[in-house]
């Protein structure tokens, strides 16, 4: 039998690509700890971003709700309203648990404790990848070193702690997030961004390797033909302010993507780490671990470099690993469609209570169980035009995806996209003016005005 009340840890990575691991597919990123997550326990293969941006995806995360929901809508400083969250660790501590977290936050700039946690370690916004300041022991001081190892060495020491309750450690990387100190009003430029940094030991990992790119890399003239709502976001990255930011970042070049991978190499050893103070303390299979992105990243598909924000495949799927014996089979894949939403009913399911009537996602317990019962047909995907790069702004959407289709309806354009993705998985055939496909794209239509009054709660 699963032991009533296991340790849960969370792992959550910042702009983690879908296939950003070796066990999801990276053609030579080496991630041989986190992969055994994946062997020892399950891979979810559709697993997916309701918000693909960090803020907003990570209060989806802690709350088990929509973005319109819980009202963390981008990555502007909301200090205050990230202060009364509905978090799943609140729920936790009711039931018992101690509860960390560890990393960064982001939902607001403030690195003071959010309610829900017996022990906290985070930094104002992004946070620095070298050096940087970290609130810890109830004040900001300032720490040594690299920003990866620095949480991975707190987050150990967390649970080797001796305790007589379960605890629930959310351990939140910056890691593979470029440098970037964000302003309080969201707004950013080349003067603020750092890059991709990496530790000295892993400067020239992954030296000349390349990625082979996706059929959906395409010039800029055939993805607009396509893609009409994208025309003006192409046409505003080409200004030369544009340019001097996303140069900064190493924008869609195989530089980019080595580097990120090369950053990989140091959450992989605390993951390593993780794993080993579990074992000697005799905990690790009474302890249930989640890994996953906060949200997804382009490499050039759709002609989107230093993106997440966009409801195409590449921004909206994460991976998704779970390792818990008691309930999870070696080697498992787990194939329905989970959202970021359902990670905190699971939790609180875990933990032995049960989730409120606030909580929009579902617990994932029967799918942990081999279930084989019914499961969503679809979900929402929402995202409200922001101002934190010259790009973004007019570019709000809402979307439906079903196991078959994607709909997307641009909210500024009041134009529309539809992908077979069966037929089209890299979504280049925008079918919406098809008349061929006009009966599908009127179900899309009134199922995701179904799933806006449900995320609205009307």
């Amino acid at each position: 039998m699963p032991p009533a009340r296991p340790n849960l840890l969370v792992i959550l990575i910042d702009d983690l690509r879908f296939d950003e691991t070796g066990i999801t597919g990276h053609p030579y990123l080496q991630t041989p700890h986190i992969d055994r997550l994946g062997r020892e326990g399950a891979v979810f293969t559709n697993a997916f971003h309701t918000t693909p941006l960090c803020s907003p995806n990570r209060a989806c995360i802690l709350t088990g709700q929509y973005a319109s929901r819980h009202g963390i809508i981008d990555n502007v400083g909301r200090d205050a309203a990230s202060h009364r969250l509905p978090n799943y660790h609140v729920a936790l501590q009711a039931l018992g648990y101690e509860t960390a977290h560890i990393g960064k936050w982001h939902m607001g700039n403030d690195a003071s404790p959010r309610p829900g946690y017996d022990h906290w370690v985070s930094f104002p916004g992004q946070g620095k990848l070298v050096d940087p300041e970290l609130w810890e022991d109830g004040a900001l001081r300032p720490a040594r070193g690299y920003m990866t190892d620095l949480l991975n060495e707190r987050a150990v020491a967390f649970v080797r702690r001796t305790r007589t309750r379960p605890f629930a450690l959310f351990l939140a990387h910056k890691a593979v997030h470029p440098d970037i100190i964000q302003q309080q009003d969201g707004r950013m430029d080349a003067s603020w961004i750092g890059g991709y940094v990496l530790p000295e030991r892993h400067r020239d990992l992954y030296a000349g390797a390349t990625y082979p790119p996706r059929p959906s890399v395409r010039p800029l003239e055939e993805v607009a033909k396509t893609k009409p709502a994208l025309r003006g976001l192409f046409a505003e990255r080409a200004k030369p302010a544009s340019q001097d930011i996303l140069a900064k970042m190493d924008a869609g070049t195989a530089e980019e993507i080595r580097k990120r991978a090369a950053m990989m190499a140091s959450v992989d050893e605390g993951v390593g780490m993780l794993r080993a103070a579990l074992e000697a303390a005799g905990t690790l299979d009474d302890t249930c671990i989640v890994f996953l992105g906060d949200n997804g990243f382009f490499f050039g598909e759709h002609g989107l470099t230093v993106e997440r924000r966009f409801a195409y495949e590449e921004g909206i799927r994460t991976p998704f690993l779970v390792r818990y014996p008691p309930r999870v089979r070696p080697g498992s894949t787990i194939d329905p469609m989970v959202i970021a939403l359902d990670i905190a009913p699971t939790l609180i399911e875990l933990g032995g209570g049960r989730p409120g009537p606030h909580v929009q996602g579902r617990s994932f317990v029967p799918l942990l169980d081999g279930a084989r019962a019914p499961w969503r047909p679809s979900f929402f995907i929402e995202y409200y035009s922001e101002g934190a790069w010259p790009w973004l702004v007019g570019m709000g959407y809402r979307a439906v995806r079903t196991e078959r289709h994607k709909y997307i309806h641009w909210t500024h354009h009041d134009v529309a996209e539809l992908y077979d993705l069966a037929a089209d998985p890299y979504e280049m055939a925008n079918l919406a003016d098809d008349p061929a496909h006009a009966a599908v794209r009127g179900e899309l239509n009134t199922e995701l005005r179904r799933l806006t009054a449900e995320a609205f709660g009307l």
